[in-house]
């Protein structure tokens, strides 16, 4: 690795501030992300406002705030490494705390894009330096030496000359009434003992232990649950309806309809909502309120009854994709002379893939706690974009911003449903017209039918080869329902002279939104899927032909928009050929193997798969991966494992189909996971050493597992799969897109 060791101004101001706390520690203050971009008030000279805190108690016990939401990805322990490792401490003395949600604290309190790390590393890391420096220059002055004389170890501080030493918190107190230093230096990454080890997840107690710590085990005095009825049917709202068998139920409080967006309302990012109007059950306790919504009795009418087609089913859906062969998208790139290129080629190679909707399914259904007094709000439960859903809530209440508080709970799930935070609008509301705490909760339908979906995909790619069987140029149309998948400036975009790429969207009733790896889970299968036919075409090994293109990407690159570092993406490819045994013969295992970029990682797999009763069985995955620097390993080989699970099972079996607007599938008894027998039986994950900062984990792993799985398929069945779920076109035989969804 190349050594880097680096000096950094720090503005006394604006980047931490020291204070000293009650029983003589130091508690310091600082920005996460200061440095996370060089430009504007985020630049090492401008002044930054305060977001995290750092404790050092006089007994050495260290306290980092984790600021970002939490939902499994690791943050709230990867991130307070990070501190850790350039303060020097003992990790064993290091006690992590959720941190609350404010925005006069802390900058990016949001869960999603693989972004948490990413955004903090340079920050985080000047947190814990600046603290290191600041108790090794109170060291110094307490044994009146030179503080170049003061080293520090595991949370200890040494003067070698004459062999004394202080723990931290000794000097704590001390520490916080000196000045912040104008210049700290980092730590070598060769020298870190903390960042790139495995650390045990810092909640992992209380989850095997059952203590409380999600949305679901709040608890209050005198709080109400409530549970909503929404329409049965995209693109439907309420009429009418009638409580009277509601009320007469035991544990029944209050039936009443809410409205969670106001027509005028100017919806942000995340706002997407089908069903702002509800009828909403408050009783005593959970299965009194499920059970009351079998009695309500709701009418309910088209949202647009002039449009042709307001209730959408998935034949529907399918004709409107499959339009995209008849007319030409939104030029995203153009490359070269494509046009020319198809015209004068001696083959053309065209392949359509398509993908369904898919429900996000997070173990812990829809859930919030809100406790509204006069002005005053208390929320508390599962989200990952807080700062969004805070403007929201103070629109719709009618409530001053400084007014309302958000404590964060740990999230059963997210893959970026909680984004979308209507329930909590609507658990505020509730309890503003109950004047009591109420805790709302979906049920596992609600959950599954109200959205938000992954949309809708279709893609389809054609390749001109020449007569010498060269590949002279590639055209892709994306089209979905509603936002095409299309990132025209991913590979193979750079490596081919004539490149076309086209984007459609195509309008619907259903709520669509992020998804793991939003766009890239669909578009590197693709891709993917296509590179390896096209290797086949031209007679090519998979891994040599992408890696040719790659190499062309480097020497010859084509355009300036190019995404991504075709170094760093061969990289990976050699990786897992080197490590899975690519070159070695396996009779009767198909292998197919699969690269993509995205959230600034590069990620490879290899996947092996043999037939056992006519059904697919996953024997091996081998993953290479490029994320820079790794915080925490065994954290991260978690993350990669968990993608290449969660990926096989949507390939094999994910899919949402629609009836008149109706969901036809609105629990796991219908929607198929995967499960444990078919989970692989070896995963291998494998990180390329370097010493780059690191970049996103939790998205990058996921896109590249659908194409491998069905590059791995056609070897050992000789079939190809071009439509997700692949079980479904397995059974049809190939069968036609209609039967997919």
């Amino acid at each position: 690795m190349t050594k880097r060791v680096n000096s950094f101004q720090v503005s006394r101001r604006g980047f931490i501030r020291s204070t000293a706390v009650a029983g003589g520690g130091i508690m310091l203050g600082f920005n996460w992300t200061a440095w996370g971009n060089t430009s504007g008030a985020n630049s090492p000279s401008a002044e930054v406002p305060i977001n995290a805190f750092l404790r050092i108690a006089t007994n050495g016990k260290v306290t980092i705030r984790a600021p970002n939401p939490e939902f499994g990805q690791g943050v709230k322990t990867s991130l307070p490494m990070i501190v850790a490792e350039e303060l020097d401490v003992d990790w064993d003395n290091v006690v992590v705390e959720q941190a609350p949600f404010d925005t006069d604290l802390f900058t990016r309190q949001f869960a999603g894009g693989s972004q948490s790390v990413r955004q903090g590393w340079e920050g985080l890391r000047r947190a814990g330096a600046t603290a290191r420096q600041m108790l090794r220059q109170a060291a110094a002055q307490s044994w009146d030496v030179p503080v170049e004389e003061v080293t520090s170890k595991a949370g200890q501080l040494f003067h070698a000359a004459s062999s004394r030493s202080l723990g931290y918190g000794e000097v704590a107190a001390a520490a916080a009434l000196l000045p912040i230093p104008e210049q700290v230096e980092l730590r070598n990454v060769e020298d870190f003992t903390i960042v790139g080890s495995t650390r045990r997840n810092v909640d992992a107690p209380a989850i095997v232990t059952g203590q409380p710590l999600f949305g679901m085990d709040v608890n209050r005095a005198g709080m109400l649950i409530a549970t909503i009825v929404k329409p049965p049917a995209f693109g439907m709202r309420l009429k009418s309806f009638d409580d009277t068998a509601v009320r007469q139920l035991p544990g029944i409080v209050d039936v009443f309809q809410i409205k969670t967006l106001e027509d005028d309302y100017q919806r942000r990012i995340f706002d997407d909502n089908a069903f702002p109007e509800l009828v909403v059950i408050v009783g005593e306790k959970t299965w009194q309120v499920f059970a009351a919504k079998a009695a309500l009795r709701a009418e309910w009418e088209p949202v647009a009854p002039e449009n042709a087609d307001p209730l959408e089913s998935t034949e529907t859906h399918v004709a409107k994709l499959a339009e995209i062969d008849t007319k030409g998208g939104k030029v995203a790139r153009s490359d070269g002379d494509p046009e020319s290129a198809f015209a004068s080629a001696q083959t053309v190679l065209e392949r359509t893939y398509t993908a369904p909707f898919l429900a996000h399914n997070a173990m812990e259904p829809q859930n919030f706690f809100a406790e509204v007094v006069d002005d005053k709000v208390f929320l508390e439960g599962p989200l990952q974009a807080p700062q969004i859903i805070e403007q929201t809530v103070a629109a719709r209440l009618g409530v001053p911003l400084e007014n309302i508080e958000i404590k964060m709970t740990r999230m059963g799930g997210g893959f970026g449903r909680r984004a979308y935070c209507h329930y909590v609008v609507e658990a505020a509301l509730i309890s503003q017209r109950m004047k009591r705490p109420v805790k709302l909760v979906y049920t596992r339908e609600d959950d599954m039918s109200f959205g938000i979906y992954r949309p809708a995909y279709r893609m389809t790619y054609r390749a001109a080869v020449d007569s010498n069987r060269q590949l002279t140029g590639i055209r892709i149309q994306a089209a979905g329902i509603p936002a095409s998948p299309l990132h025209p400036d991913r590979f193979p975009a750079g490596a081919v002279g004539n490149y076309l790429a086209e984007s459609l969207n195509i309008e619907t009733n259903i709520t669509t939104g992020a998804f793991r790896a939003p766009r890239s889970n669909f578009n590197g299968s693709a891709e993917q899927c296509f590179l390896d036919e096209l290797a086949e075409t031209l007679g090519k090994d998979p891994i040599d032909f992408r890696l040719e293109l790659l190499e062309r990407a480097r020497t010859q690159p084509v355009g300036e928009r190019n995404d991504y570092d075709p170094v760093r993406y061969a990289g990976v490819l050699k990786l897992v050929r080197e490590k899975s045994g690519w070159d070695e013969t396996k009779p009767g295992v198909g292998r197919g193997v699969a690269a993509y970029y995205c959230h600034n990682s590069y990620v490879a797999h290899v996947i092996e798969v043999v037939m056992q009763a006519g059904r697919p069985v996953v024997e091996c995955v081998c993953s290479a991966v490029d994320c820079g620097i790794v915080i925490n390993r065994g954290a991260a080989e978690n993350m990669v494992e968990g993608a290449v699970i969660d990926g096989i099972g949507t390939a094999l079996y994910g899919a949402l189909s629609f009836q008149d607007g109706v969901p036809q599938k609105n629990n796991f008894d219908r929607y198929r996971l995967i499960r444990m027998p078919e989970i692989p039986k070896k995963i291998e994950v494998h990180f390329v050493e370097n010493d780059f900062a690191p970049t996103g984990l939790g998205e990058p792993p996921y896109p590249p597992v659908f194409a491998a799985l069905a590059n791995a398929l056609y070897q050992v069945t000789r079939s190809r799969f071009y439509h997700q779920p692949y079980i479904d076109e397995m059974k049809s035989d190939g069968g036609s897109m209609g039967s997919l969804f």
